[in-house]
């Protein structure tokens, strides 16, 4: 028994290290706003504009968002080089910073949720099958020393939602919306990376950045 607990302590541990490891991104839900004019944001302005009381994290993702849209064709600045962070609030001023800076559209990131998801996985018991009827022959003595013990074991998951809204100034519309999902990240530079090169791809299959 003690050795039993010990393997299931292991493959419980693994499990979850290699849960951890794994952060995916997907988007749940995409919006395109039917009347909005058409068009896309080829060799203009784009503000990248991430929504976090934290600053290390807010410039850190406004500058890795701003680099994805220059790369897709777009002249992507981080916000806060636009605004100053005392006046972030100020609706009014920082209208007149992006009008001042020829902005003409806006790329917003703002963490809606985070959630936790328990998923317990049941462990095989067969006492009933061929391989225990008996202990020799076809029985319990090949099929023991053969077998791999699979124990149950239950794993949370971190799942982190956000929100990516890009407006066009020119119009002051909501051009595009969609919401994300990432389970597991293990660290906030691989997290926006992956977020923002996925959110970027996504607006150029809606066809408001071109490369």
């Amino acid at each position: 028994q003690k050795m039993l607990r010990s393997i299931r302590s292991v493959l419980v541990l693994t499990a979850a290290v290699a849960a951890a490891a794994c952060a995916s991104t997907s988007f749940n839900s995409t919006w395109r706003n039917p009347a909005a004019e058409p068009g896309n944001f080829q060799g203009q302005k784009v503000a990248a504009l991430v929504m976090s009381t934290d600053q290390s994290v807010r410039f850190g993702a406004e500058d890795a968002l701003a680099r994805e849209l220059t790369a897709r064709g777009a002249v992507g600045i981080p916000a806060y080089s636009l605004i100053p962070k005392e006046l972030n609030q100020d609706k009014e001023k920082a209208k007149e910073f992006l009008e001042k800076a020829n902005v003409v559209g806006v790329v917003v990131m703002r963490v809606v949720g985070k959630d936790q998801q328990v998923t317990q996985t049941a462990g095989g018991m067969y006492w009933g099958g061929p391989a225990y009827a008996t202990f020799w022959g076809g029985g319990y003595y090949g099929y023991g020393w053969g077998g791999v013990y699979s124990p149950g074991y239950i794993t949370t998951d971190t799942i982190v939602s956000v929100e990516i809204l890009v407006y066009s100034l020119k119009q002051d519309k909501l051009v595009w919306a969609a919401q994300s999902q990432t389970t597991n990240p293990s660290k906030v530079g691989p997290f926006i990376k992956e977020l923002v090169a996925k959110a970027a791809d996504q607006m150029k299959k809606e066809g408001l950045i071109t490369q």
